[in-house]
């Protein structure tokens, strides 16, 4: 019988990249997403999946608590379940063929909702990113609202040498029209327009694979943290 590494404890070694047994499970999963195949290569999804996301989370807590204190990392509560929600879903495959872990500021709202960090993988495509992605009414008449009546405090995060040369600007799903109480001419309207608050970087799966890839995503979130303050600091007030 195969022994696994643990997954409850509250020590996990250095990252030492992701095993490409991992990225091969997750292919499989993708052609046999179904509760018996998945439930005979559990233990492969715990040792080559679960476990080295675990060994990541753990090695970014210890890389950012200088350079991000207010972000948790937790790798027993941080990584997404594999499970998905089919209950309001056409597509009943029960689960999802990545591996992602998301990082809210402490005390924040739930994740997608509150500001923060998060880095997915699967067959095909790693992402690394920042930001809010799912904003709530209330949040998105913020946001504007500090961008129009502060628009040099929002331009100064996206005018950030860092911020700007790593990940260039703010990505996201934008209105076709000026939003609500806002004229289609105002001179921040391209910045208005967004619904969606989140700058990130897409590489080849192959760059998960090596223990350098901590590092990768180490700079990633440190340059994406103005934006997560700013979104923060705005939410608050």
């Amino acid at each position: 019988m195969k022994t696994i590494h643990p997954v409850d404890t509250d020590i996990f070694p250095p990252f030492a990249g992701f095993p490409a047994e991992g990225i091969e499970f997750l292919r499989k999963l993708k052609k046999n997403n179904n509760r018996p195949w998945f439930q005979k290569h559990k233990d492969d999804y715990e040792l080559n999946v679960r476990f080295p996301m675990q060994c990541l989370i753990a090695s970014l807590a210890e890389r950012m608590a200088a350079e991000a204190p207010e972000i948790r990392f937790d790798p027993k509560k941080s990584i997404f379940r594999i499970h998905r929600d089919i209950r309001f879903s056409r597509n009943k495959e029960p689960y999802k063929t990545n591996i992602a872990a998301v990082f809210p500021m402490k005390g924040g709202k739930a994740p997608g909702e509150s500001p923060g960090l998060y880095v997915g993988v699967e067959p095909g495509e790693v992402f690394v990113g920042g930001g809010v992605y799912m904003p709530d009414g209330g949040q998105l008449k913020g946001y504007r609202k500090s961008i129009a009546e502060k628009p040099q405090e929002f331009l100064s995060v996206l005018n950030d040498r860092v911020f700007k040369r790593t990940l260039g600007g703010i990505q996201g799903e934008t209105l076709r029209n000026a939003p609500l109480g806002f004229p289609k001419d105002h001179p921040m309207i391209e910045h208005l327009r967004h619904k969606q608050f989140y700058v990130g970087k897409v590489y080849d799966t192959p760059v998960c694979l090596q223990a350098r890839f901590l590092e990768t995503v180490a700079i990633i979130f440190v340059a994406a943290m103005p934006l997560v303050r700013w979104l923060a600091r705005v939410v608050r007030h």
